[in-house]
């Protein structure tokens, strides 16, 4: 079967009035990186509802922005007419896919039975699960779990080589670390090739998407299919997003970027996407984003002709953020910034959007008898000393929870506390610092 790796193909489609399918879609907004034959792939896609699946295994409580490139992926090709099968591994899960660098830690079954459900719960919105294309949820341990040891090497393990199995990008690599690799891990590739020749046998499923860097993995599937029941399926590899400056785009300052909403609250999420770089932002609208070539056009030429109003950012972090947790929560998050900088009343943010809306800033924590205006000032580290706080409130520069305090001699009231226990200090337009009032 042949392979094609994409590059700049997807340039050629700019000039099109329209793009002429599906594939050309995804060729135009870069999401193929690596497929099996291009042709062959274009001409099913256009001309029937092509059966697909993707899997996402529960190696944490959470799916990341890695896994949404998928989930995008996923509900486009829906949208086209396409029957998608989102496949979260209970099974795979139990071992998790080699990594670069070291081995994974194994969760107990009952840790992975829970995170199964927590990521489908999480893939559930991104699909639908009615009409004539419904998606279906599937789970690998439902063919895995029957299968003896025995009957896996006889049925499944007999049609795979060593000699090629080694060669692939990942097992490759682990092999010439000084961490090796496990049987466990060094199998992960047969458990996935079993999953693509089941859900074959099962629904007619012949396409199969992933992560470019788990290309050995997708392909161990095709290659199966194809010994055993003389198919032809395929496979597609979307590239691994970097920013401009070539590096990982989904860690922000070390940490991942979780859907979940209790791992990365929706407003550390809008101003994750709200802060992407100029030279990538268009780029991350074709990939995460629904707007139309148009569109992204038009945001394109707004940020080359007028960057400072960050119209494109704004929309990314808009539809993505409203993707992942809803119009209303993106909503709140856009009202919690306002209201930070005095332009909406923070009694009104809830507490979770008020703690990540003010996670950056510095803190402070004061007895409820020590709320006096200039013991706040100097507490909250605005004011170097009493004589300097002074000064901030005779020019019109103290403000506690977006009120401008003009007596020096003021003591706050505990009815002004947010939540009964925070308040908001700011000293002149922009600088800012959050206070907790503890009892006694």
């Amino acid at each position: 079967m042949e392979i094609t790796t994409q590059n700049t193909q997807h340039n050629a489609q700019r000039n099109d009035p329209s793009f002429a399918n599906i594939w050309q879609e995804l060729l135009w907004r870069g999401l193929i990186q690596v497929s099996t034959d291009q042709a062959e792939l274009e001409k099913a896609l256009s001309e029937e509802s092509v059966t697909y699946y993707c899997g996402f295994d529960p190696t944490a409580p959470s799916l990341h922005l890695g896994h949404l490139v998928q989930l995008v992926l996923m509900r486009r090709l829906q949208l086209a007419g396409h029957k998608p099968l989102a496949l979260v591994g209970g099974s795979t899960g139990l071992i998790g896919d080699p990594r670069p660098t070291s081995e994974r830690s194994m969760q107990t079954k009952e840790q992975v039975a829970e995170w199964v459900r927590g990521i489908q719960q999480q893939v559930q919105p991104f699909l639908s699960f009615e009409g004539e294309n419904a998606a279906r949820m599937v789970n690998n341990l439902d063919w895995t779990s029957p299968l003896s040891a025995i009957d896996f090497l006889r049925d499944i393990g007999k049609h795979f080589r060593v000699g090629t199995m080694i060669k692939k990008d990942i097992v490759a690599s682990r092999l010439n670390s000084d961490e090796g690799i496990s049987y466990a891990e060094f199998s992960y590739q047969i458990l996935q090739g079993l999953d693509f020749l089941e859900l074959f046998r099962q629904y007619g499923c012949t396409l199969q998407s992933g992560g470019s860097d788990q290309w050995g993995n997708l392909t161990s599937g095709t290659e199966l299919i194809r010994k055993v029941e003389g198919g032809s399926v395929h496979a597609i590899g979307t590239p691994l997003i970097t920013n401009a400056d070539g590096t990982k785009f989904s860690k922000s300052e070390g940490t991942a970027v979780w859907l979940s909403p209790e791992l990365t609250s929706p407003y550390e999420f809008y101003q994750f996407w709200l802060n992407t770089a100029d030279a990538d932002v268009v780029s991350r609208l074709k990939v995460f984003t629904f707007r139309s070539r148009e569109e992204i056009e038009e945001l394109e030429r707004a940020t080359a002709e007028r960057p400072h109003e960050r119209a494109a950012q704004k929309a990314l972090a808009w539809d993505v953020n409203s993707l992942v947790h809803g119009v209303q929560a993106t909503e709140k998050v856009i009202a919690a910034s306002a209201a930070i900088f005095g332009n909406g009343a923070l009694s009104d943010l809830d507490q979770q959007t008020l703690s990540a809306a003010t996670a950056e800033l510095p803190h402070a924590s004061v007895s409820a008898e020590s709320l006096g205006i200039i013991e706040l000032l100097v507490a909250s580290g605005l004011s170097e000393s009493n004589s300097a706080a002074r000064r901030t409130v005779a020019e019109g520069g103290a403000y506690v929870n977006n009120r401008k305090v003009q007596d020096a001699e003021s003591v706050i009231d505990a009815t002004e506390l947010l939540h009964g226990r925070y308040l908001l200090l700011r000293r002149g337009k922009r600088t800012m610092a959050m206070v907790e009032v503890t009892a006694g």
